[in-house]
């Protein structure tokens, strides 16, 4: 074979080779490693704090939401509710979603008050109330008859005698408004404070009869308590429902 064919064929198998063979894999050097895992870590990151945002506004919304319609703090004013509650404690008051019971703390909006136009006792006229937030113990609903002995301090309910454990005094002191016993009339309550010798209640004509659609909310719980009526600081809680 001629020197310029062998040369020719030489090339041609050198080109032939060439073209054969597979291109280089693409080598990852370390920084690229590096960047492919820290991108995944940061997504998953900002969507773990983009869920922790997305829970806390949600935990917002429902702690409003549960304060505006279900359950508002109130502060007391006064001694009429010694020794249950003391001034300026603070309490949870849940609206009235159901009818309270007899024995538990109201709070009322005292703008209307009934009292009877008649000596039987049979009709009910509404006049303007204390305008007081009232925070008394609901002692009987419409259709009870409420029978107070002023002498012995004894109070009774459809002729049962109540044990109220919860009072300072006995209910010894008359303000005059009715003349017991007597029926509750339809659509109001009659409520007094623990603290039976100094509470402006519904023995008093200025209170009276209390419209039940003035009623507020039952008390659940107290959470707070001035330092200086607590011995020790459980005092300040206390379950009142």
């Amino acid at each position: 074979m001629e020197p310029a064919e062998k040369l020719d064929q030489e090339i041609q198998t050198a080109q032939t080779e060439s073209a054969e063979q597979p291109e280089p894999a693409a080598v990852q050097t370390e920084t690229d490693v590096q960047e492919k895992e820290e991108k995944p870590e940061k997504e998953h990151f900002l969507s773990d704090l983009m869920d922790i945002a997305e829970a806390g506004i949600l935990t917002m919304f429902l702690v409003m939401l549960v304060f505006t319609y279900i359950v508002r703090p109130v502060s007391v004013d006064g001694s009429s509710m010694n020794p249950t509650l003391l001034h300026l404690d603070r309490i949870l008051v849940v609206r009235p979603l159901y009818e309270p019971k007899n024995g538990q703390i109201i709070v009322i909006d005292d703008q209307k008050s009934g009292i009877f136009s008649d000596a039987s006792q049979q009709t009910v006229q509404e006049t303007t109330g204390s305008g007081m937030v009232l925070v008394k113990r609901l002692i009987a609903k419409a259709g009870q008859e409420i029978d107070i002995d002023f002498d012995t301090g004894e109070v009774k309910v459809d002729g049962k005698l109540l044990n109220e454990p919860y009072i300072a005094d006995p209910t010894t002191r008359d303000e005059g408004a009715f003349q017991y016993p007597f029926t509750v009339p339809e659509g109001y309550v009659f409520a007094m404070g623990d603290n039976r010798l100094h509470s402006m209640d519904s023995r008093d004509p200025s209170v009276g009869l209390l419209p039940e659609d003035e009623i507020l909310g039952t008390a659940l719980v107290r959470f707070d308590r001035d330092d200086e009526n607590c011995s020790k600081f459980t005092d300040r809680f206390d379950y009142l429902f």
